[in-house]
This record gives C-alpha cells, sequence and structure tokens, in this order.
C-alpha cells in the first residue's frame, strides 16, 4: 500500500495541490457587497438562517494595504491626514454642492 504523501501548505493555509488557474478573481464581489444569505444544518436537522449584509458605510480594504492599516483607526488617522492636504477651496466647493443637493431634495 502506497503511503499518502504530505502536503505543504503557504503561509496562508493553501495547499500544493490547490489549482486556482481558471479561476476569477472578485467573481463574487459586487453580489457578497449586495448581501448573502447563511443556512447553518443544526445536528437535530432543524435549520437556521441568517441574512448578513454589510454595514452601511463598510469599506473593504485590499490585502496589501490591509498591511499597512489593520483597523479603523489607522485608515481614519491616515485619511485625515490627506483631507489637511486638500485646497480649502475645493473643499468648500463640495460642501456647497451638498447643500444645493439637500435643499432640492436630491439627498
Amino acid at each position: 500500500m502506497k503511503k499518502a504523501s504530505k502536503t505543504q501548505t503557504d503561509r496562508n493555509g493553501m495547499q500544493d495541490e490547490y489549482d486556482f488557474t481558471g479561476g476569477t478573481r472578485g467573481k463574487h464581489y459586487r453580489a457578497m457587497q449586495a448581501g448573502y444569505t447563511i443556512t447553518i444544518h443544526q445536528p437535530d436537522g432543524t435549520k437556521v438562517v441568517q441574512d448578513v449584509k454589510p454595514q452601511e458605510g463598510a469599506v473593504v480594504l485590499e490585502p496589501d494595504v490591509r498591511e499597512y492599516f489593520p483597523d479603523s483607526e489607522s485608515v481614519n488617522r491616515a485619511l485625515r491626514s490627506l483631507i489637511k492636504l486638500i485646497p480649502k477651496k475645493r473643499l468648500s466647493a463640495r460642501k456647497m454642492a451638498q447643500a444645493i443637493a439637500s435643499d432640492s431634495g436630491m439627498v
């Protein structure tokens, strides 16, 4: 009888025999952003159905960005420092457009 060979696992938990050459990155991204349903089958035969919706304002970071910004606090701190670089004139124009939109009932 032939011994089963040990598989190598890389740092992401992926084994050597996994083949994603025909895969499409981000194929289900839009559908996941719209929400999805999880069905959990209990040992007693019952089912628990959970609807999962992303939180309002949720932003998904790509893995390479996540290395530098591991939490909301670090992302917000970086964005606030960038906001300081935006000219006041441009910022005022944006606020003006928002005010006009809210007055006309567009928002």
